[in-house]
């Protein structure tokens, strides 16, 4: 059994992590850049869904529709009103809605029936994104998503239509809710979320409303899947049906068993294992999802308890 990091160790190795970060631009070119922005995005994405797995127990394959929401939300609001506050704060809250609403039909039901159930709310998601024309733009999806300013009215205006500025606030929202997470699982709320995970029904004989506590961390793994989302559609200038796709959900799954379950890094170094193997497949075949595949499957039976269990420490 593994115990946790040295705080010796990793408190100096994240001060060095997030200066190299907020360096990157003034050393590095524009498409390492672009790698750090998706990299931190899938991480937020994952970050949420390791609270419904890693600590609540609940398998969702329907994140990819909570993602699209904040993504669709954002953009739209961006197109009316060019202001990158409204639209991310627009984005993110309509994906905490749309997570709470599916929420309390989904945490009714736990195991394979959730996970089931989840996908259909998600491939739902997908459909509209296809069907609604109107409203998402259809195949066509919706293009031309500005960078906003960061426009406070009589205080301020931050143009950051520029890729290494626009860099910066994803990096600073990431990091924001990286920390956030990382107090809400050592809280009380994260505490009763690992016990409902470990026993449900010893936490339910204990007085805990099981199920309303389900629903919490469903709509924050929603909220954390619509900030992805949201920061997505200005970084690519445009939004498309396929992100709402089941595959799409799949990502923060894979980044999740590469770094790890159980712990609370692992999703992080998950989603930068994740986008640099399949950067590097990619330059060399163009049949890249199979070897990509193939290298999955060798890290996850490799390190079951994913890569951050290298790291931990043994009990002396």
């Amino acid at each position: 059994m593994t115990g946790r990091l040295s705080p010796r160790f990793t408190t100096p190795l994240l001060a060095l992590l997030v200066l190299g970060l907020f360096l990157l631009p003034w050393i590095a070119g524009r498409y390492p850049v672009y790698l750090a922005m998706q990299i931190l995005i899938l991480a937020v994405f994952s970050l949420g869904f390791n609270l419904l797995f890693g600590y609540t127990g609940l398998l969702s394959f329907g994140q990819a529709g909570f993602f699209a929401v904040g993504a669709y939300g954002s953009a739209k609001i961006l197109l009316a009103v060019p202001n990158l506050i409204l639209g991310i704060a627009g984005g993110v809250a309509a994906a905490g809605v749309a997570a709470f609403l599916l929420g309390i039909l989904s945490v009714r039901h736990t195991r394979i029936y959730f996970s089931m159930l989840t996908l259909a709310f998600g491939m739902m998601i997908y459909s509209l994104a296809w069907k609604w024309r109107d409203f998402t733009g259809g195949d066509d999806g919706l293009v031309g998503v500005p960078r906003a300013p960061i426009d406070i009215p009589g205080l301020l205006s931050i143009s950051v239509a520029a890729q290494d500025r626009y860099y910066y606030v994803v990096l600073v929202l990431s990091l924001l809710a990286i920390a956030a997470m990382y107090r809400l699982v050592r809280s009380p709320l994260g505490l009763t979320l690992q016990a409902i995970r470990d026993s449900e029904i010893r936490t339910e004989f204990a007085g805990v409303p099981v199920r309303k506590y389900r629903l919490v961390a469903f709509t924050i793994a929603g909220v954390y899947a619509g900030l992805a989302g949201a920061l997505l559609a200005p970084l690519e200038n445009t939004v498309t049906p396929p992100i709402a796709h089941w595959t799409m959900s799949a990502e923060p799954v894979l980044a999740t068993l590469i770094g790890g379950i159980h712990t609370f890094g692992g999703p992080i170094v998950g989603a930068f294992l994740f986008f640099v193997i399949k950067d590097i497949i990619v330059r060399y075949t163009e049949y890249w999802l199979i070897w990509f595949g193939v290298i999955v499957v060798a890290l996850v039976m490799g390190f079951p308890s994913g890569i951050m269990s290298i790291f931990a420490q043994r009990p002396k």
